[in-house]
This record gives C-alpha cells, sequence and structure tokens, in this order.
C-alpha cells in the first residue's frame, strides 16, 4: 500500500518503511509524526483512492530519525564589464523520517454531502427586515456638479509663459 502525503509545500510518495528527507518540521529525533494530509491512497492491482482534496479518514505516521542540514548551495550573482560579483551560500534545514504506518478508516456508505447536511430539517424563521429611512426634503440627495475643465491656453500666453521661464 502507498499513501501520497502533503507537507512543506511539495507532495511525496510513500510506503510502509520507506526513508524519505522532507523540509524541516519541529520534533525531536525519536519523536512520531503523523500526516492527516493524505491526497490519495493506492494498493497495486487496485484502483486508487483520489481525495478532494484530501482523503477522509486517512492519515500516515512516521517517526524522526534525525534532524539535519542539506549540502551548501553557492548562489552567484555576476554582471560583465561592471566589476559586479557577489557569493552567497545556503543549507536548508531538513528532517529524515522513516514511515511506519498507513491508516485508513473504513469508508461508510454516506456521501460526504449526507454529513454536510443537518439532521433536522426545522425551518428557521427569516430575519426581521428593519423599515426603509425615511429622507427628509432638506436633505435629499443632490447630483455632484460637474468638474470644471482648466481652461485652454492660447498659443499667445502660451508663448508668453514660456518667454518668462527663459528669461529665470
Amino acid at each position: 500500500m502507498y499513501a501520497v502525503i502533503r507537507t512543506g509545500g511539495k507532495q511525496y510518495r510513500v510506503s510502509k518503511n520507506d526513508v524519505i528527507v522532507v523540509d524541516r518540521i519541529d520534533a525531536k529525533a525519536g519523536g512520531k509524526v503523523k500526516f492527516d494530509t493524505v491526497l490519495m491512497l493506492g494498493e497495486s492491482g487496485k484502483t486508487p483512492t483520489i481525495g478532494s482534496p484530501t482523503v477522509v479518514g486517512a492519515g500516515v505516521s512516521a517517526e524522526v530519525l534525525e534532524q539535519g542540514r542539506a549540502d551548501k548551495i553557492r548562489v552567484v550573482k555576476f554582471k560583465r564589464r561592471k566589476n559586479y560579483r557577489r557569493t552567497q551560500g545556503h543549507r536548508q534545514h531538513q528532517t529524515v523520517l522513516k514511515i511506519t504506518d498507513i491508516v485508513t478508516k473504513a469508508a461508510t456508505k454516506t456521501t460526504v454531502a449526507e454529513k454536510e447536511t443537518p439532521k433536522t430539517t426545522a425551518k428557521k424563521a427569516a430575519p426581521k427586515k428593519s423599515p426603509p429611512k425615511k429622507t427628509s426634503p432638506k436633505t435629499t440627495p443632490t447630483k455632484a456638479a460637474a468638474k470644471k475643465q482648466p481652461a485652454k491656453r492660447t498659443p499667445a500666453k502660451a508663448a508668453k509663459k514660456a518667454t518668462k521661464s527663459d528669461k529665470t
């Protein structure tokens, strides 16, 4: 049996006794971790169960083997002919996990839609509507006055302004 789980923004296909390396998880070495975001379950020779978005009642248990850091990567920025060079390094934190168990609950014949509908069919009372607000004749809304367009300059005024700015 295998499962597809999501952790750290990535998806992993896991089986029992698999050892995987994932982004850092807050757990000490030797501790237990449970993943509830199972996206798919499958067995060889059978049709896989695909969740929407997750498989209801499924989970994956894992044991933390170690906390560590990945190999160093070097990030280099370079621009030719500009004497610009920058080098930076980075080591990603990671967790090594051993998958101990894949848990599936026996699916009942009820659908998800049936689970979401309430069992009682009593109708709720409609909320009371407030009466419409009365407006006094003094506060009747008026249309906003149209904005005036700035006056266009005549060529004579534009030339006069240009000569004034040239003098300064």
